[in-house]
């Protein structure tokens, strides 16, 4: 269902792991990919089993333009000891932005759920929605 470019990334990507390749621009010409398109999908494809081990989750977070509420979201997550892996955030249009936001959730102290309840209560925080699970 991958695209050849997302496929030949994650190859690229192991070879980088394994020491294979010494370097991206080794990695991209042995799998035959263009540096662009690696960069493009290198943050966002990773194989299914280093998902699972890792338990990686996307979240959309839709919140309300207020000064200080991504800081207190994000201290939020780190209390729970999640690491935040990537964080994109929409320019606010209409008072209201969209947060992206992908945690590596392997040494949180509290379930997933506990976490999605507590962003909830949060005053800025119009609606929390799970959009990937790598577990």
């Amino acid at each position: 269902m991958l695209s050849e470019a997302m496929l030949k990334t994650v190859e690229a990507k192991r070879l980088l792991e394994s020491e294979s390749a010494q370097t991206i621009n080794d990695a991209v010409n042995t799998v035959e990919l263009s540096r662009s398109a690696f960069y493009k999908y290198k943050d966002g494809i990773f194989p299914f089993h280093t998902m699972v081990k890792e338990k990686i989750i996307t979240l959309t977070i839709h919140l309300e333009d207020q000064s200080g509420s991504l800081s207190r979201l994000l201290s939020m997550v780190a209390q729970t000891g999640a690491n935040v892996l990537t964080i994109n955030q929409t320019i606010p249009l209409q008072g209201k932005a969209t947060i992206t936001l992908t945690i590596e959730t392997a040494a949180m102290t509290s379930d997933v759920t506990g976490l999605l309840d507590q962003m909830q209560q949060l005053d800025a925080v119009r609606k929390v929605e799970i959009v990937g699970s790598g577990a």
